[in-house]
């Protein structure tokens, strides 16, 4: 009895020590929610369920705006606590998804505008593609800010855009991240005035999602995408990010690369091994900062997810453009650093590819790939393929050259067969899971009086406390991400893979299957031991569980999912012992 209690203890101790740790995908602000009805529910009665939110919550429900009518996207302000009782009210039955509607954040780093001079350009071979096209007839659709034109877009060709975050046709800027991100696309050029751009003869879509302040939501970005791939967008470049995945941003970026558009995002400033989302999502180039001297800049998120590096520029070089005093509203030419200014880089490279005709996003990602140059030592995958090359890479475009031995050289580099990549702190919650493996092989050693350590056992560990939950972080170019999450998934996440949901499943996240393991295996000579330690491993799982995130189907994320997940843990814990000693009375 006094070995069980200390057992328990040591459960609770593990789940206590990793509380406040939560993965990318849980770590985003937000104020707002997003409800996605679904297309068969009738309209009168998405009018009864938002007529009684609003009573409820006594707030407007509003569409997110005059593109969300067909789509059907409301949004409704809450936190955490409202977010979890929506997925637990009626409604849940009545929509795709409902969601947080995360805020997304412009990814500059301070700026000081003391550099004149454009290194970033020479950095690219930017002259060399010149020779051959200037990104005639493209279009780049920039969501950020929005764009002002000041004096040096003067000559530079602009399209329709919208200003999302104020529901109106014109998406000037009021920061002036956007204007300056713009100007790194396509600055006016050649106009004895000011600085240049890449694909100066191209067009800008200005798409204004982030206010002044910096900040926006999923469902801006979202329907933002959606506007570019509807309205003649060949690029789309995003110098925004933040944590939270979204289903609302997937489907969007889904949409927009089945329609054509070439998606370029900016991989993120926090220094951290993973790329920020969006740019973490399949169909999304990824892109981190170097500075002057081809460097990683100290600020760059890098590793899982990342695809190819541009300048960014750093303390002592900065990217200068043209952009707006948010201020006083002037033309200023200021230097910023950052993903944000690597990203546009990238877009307009991406431009200068499509104006030579090659139409498929896939080819145009593999063309800026191939012809980057390569990072031989790159262990930590800083800079993905390696550094944008414009010049080469608009040769290689022209030659249309693309061979199975370029394409498996940048498979090895880019980090999809290095094994050292596939563990994504951002998409798995890493801290967790290992305090699960390790909490369940402490487990075993404290019922080691008959547990010998084989096959079966070691198995049985590992399935029932974390799965192969490295797996997760992994992604395999568009391929569907279901096998991913079924084979990283541990015993009681099982449930999650078939509901498609975030939370544990009671019936899975319980010792119900580990007794039915027990029951069934326990008089087969080696099975025996893959039940004892996936009771075990089960424990470790459900004690970490109710500490770092104790979400539960139907029963929330609060005392009462944390006791449920407890209580359940003692019972795996028990059912082990009392399995093991049994087995010890028979030798």
């Amino acid at each position: 009895m006094k070995k069980l209690v200390l057992l328990c203890l040591f459960v609770l101790g593990i789940g206590f020590a990793l509380f406040n740790f939560k993965g990318l995908a849980q770590q985003g602000e937000f104020n707002s929610i997003i409800l996605d009805f679904k297309e068969e529910v009738p309209i009168a009665k998405i009018s009864d369920e938002i007529q009684w939110l609003s009573e409820k919550y006594d707030q407007q429900v509003n569409l997110n705006s005059i593109f969300s009518i067909n789509d059907r996207i409301y949004i409704v302000e809450g936190d955490q606590n409202t977010l979890q009782e929506l997925k637990r009210s009626p409604l849940s039955q009545d929509t795709e998804y409902i969601e947080a509607n995360y805020q997304y954040h412009a990814l500059e780093v301070p700026n000081d505008p003391d550099y004149t001079k454009q290194w970033n350009f020479r950095n690219i071979n930017v002259e060399q593609a010149w020779d051959e096209t200037k990104g005639e007839g493209i279009t780049i659709a920039v969501i950020d800010t929005g764009v002002s034109k000041v004096p040096d877009l003067k000559l530079t060709k602009f399209v329709k855009g919208y200003d999302f975050v104020n529901n109106k046709d014109d998406a000037s800027d009021d920061n002036g991240h956007g204007t300056h991100v713009a100007g790194t696309i396509a600055q006016s050029t050649n106009n004895g005035y000011g600085v240049a751009g890449i694909a100066y003869k191209a067009s800008i879509m200005p798409l204004k999602v982030l206010s002044g302040s910096g900040g926006g939501t999923i469902a801006d970005i979202a329907e933002a995408i959606k506007f570019a791939a509807d309205n003649g967008a060949d690029v789309i470049n995003m110098s925004l990010g933040g944590g939270g995945a979204s289903n609302m941003m997937e489907e969007a970026i889904k949409y927009a690369h089945s329609k054509g558009v070439v998606i370029v995002a900016a991989a993120g400033n926090e220094g951290r091994n993973s790329s920020s989302y969006p740019a973490r999502y399949p169909n999304v180039i990824s892109v981190s900062a170097i500075d002057a001297a081809g460097d990683k800049a100290s600020y760059s998120n890098f590793g899982a997810g990342v695809d190819i590096s541009a300048p960014g520029g750093s303390e002592t070089g900065k990217i200068i453009q043209n952009t707006v005093n948010p201020s006083t509203g002037e033309s200023v030419f200021v230097g910023f650093q950052g993903t944000s200014m690597a990203a546009p880089h990238v877009a307009g490279v991406a431009a200068l590819i499509r104006a030579t005709g090659v139409e498929e996003p896939s080819e145009v990602l593999d063309i800026l790939k191939q012809s980057s140059r390569k990072i031989q030592e790159d262990h930590l995958n800083h800079f993905g393929a390696g550094h944008l090359d414009a010049g080469a890479a608009v040769q290689l475009a022209l030659k249309g050259k693309i061979t199975f031995n370029d394409f498996f050289r940048w498979l090895r580099k880019s980090g999809y067969l290095n094994l050292g990549f596939w563990i994504d702190g951002g998409a798995v919650a890493l801290l967790p899971k290992l305090g699960m493996v390790i909490g369940s092989y402490l487990l075993a050693w404290f019922l080691r009086n008959y547990l010998p350590f084989t096959l079966g056992l070691n198995g049985g560990l590992i399935f029932g406390s974390s799965g192969l939950f490295f797996l997760q972080g992994l992604y395999w170019f568009d391929l569907p991400q279901w096998p991913m999450r079924l084979f990283g998934s541990s015993l009681p996440e099982l449930g999650n893979v078939v509901l498609g949901s975030s939370n544990l499943n009671p019936l899975f996240a319980s010792a119900l299957i580990p007794l039915i393991l027990t029951v069934l295996l326990l008089g087969h000579p080696s099975l025996k031991w893959f039940a004892i330690g996936s009771s075990i491993g089960v424990a470790a799982c459900l004690g970490v569980s109710a500490f770092a995130d104790p979400n539960l189907w139907l029963l929330g994320g609060g005392a009462i999912a944390r006791t449920y997940l407890m209580v359940n843990a003692i019972l795996c814990v028990g059912l082990a012992y009392l399995a093991s000693q049994r087995e010890k009375q028979r030798a």
